[in-house]
């Protein structure tokens, strides 16, 4: 295999990944971990309607990729 095409394949397997780890559900807690802001803001931010949350389970859920979408806009 070519140098090239093993980086081709490479960038392959690196986006598979990053898309799989992007859907993972994250817990309030863990996304005020994760983005470095208080309870309160993410809450504002469900209220707002500008965060994503799932309420299905009977507390809130997120999208990884959600709240990177929410991260990168804000």
């Amino acid at each position: 295999m070519s140098e090239y095409a093993l980086i081709e394949k490479l960038d392959e397997i690196k986006h598979i990944v990053k898309s799989k780890v992007s859907d993972r559900w994250l817990n309030i807690g863990e996304v005020c971990d994760y983005s470095g802001l208080s309870n309160s803001t993410i809450r504002r931010a469900i209220n707002k309607g500008v965060l994503k949350a799932s309420h299905s389970t009977g507390k809130l859920l997120f999208k990884m990729s959600d709240v990177d979408r929410w991260l990168q806009n804000g």
